[in-house]
């Protein structure tokens, strides 16, 4: 399984995942301050799963109704960044057969997993 880390997603968590044997595409390490649009298109060409702490890519998906590879967005605001981490490898590892086409959030309770698959 592979993924784009946009740059709203902390270092750490993106070694972690490349340390549990994924394959992770950090745009900040790629091209820094690139705009949703291009991040959204960069993860569909790669087929990844789009990793976000951006709540805008909501928009695109399900108003704007861009088909994506899947969306993950981290919501684990006032946890340290190890919290953050293991909630995010564990959620990650655990759920791995569901993520595709969908558009999850991890937060502190859990996980919460919606289809987008719009008839492609």
């Amino acid at each position: 399984m592979n993924f784009l880390a946009d740059e709203s997603i902390d270092k750490p968590i993106v070694d972690a995942l490349r340390l549990s044997g994924y394959i992770v595409e950090y745009v900040a390490e790629l091209s820094p301050s690139i705009s949703d649009n291009i991040i959204f298109e960069m993860a569909n060409k790669n087929n990844a799963l789009l990793l976000t702490a951006d709540k805008d890519f909501g928009e695109l998906v399900f108003r704007l109704l861009r088909l994506s590879s899947g969306v993950i967005l981290i919501r684990l605001a006032g946890l340290s960044q190890k919290k953050k981490t293991e909630i995010i490898v564990h959620t990650i590892s655990k759920h791995a057969s569901e993520l595709r086409e969908a558009f999850s959030v991890i937060t502190h309770t859990g996980i919460r997993i919606r289809r987008i698959n719009f008839n492609k």
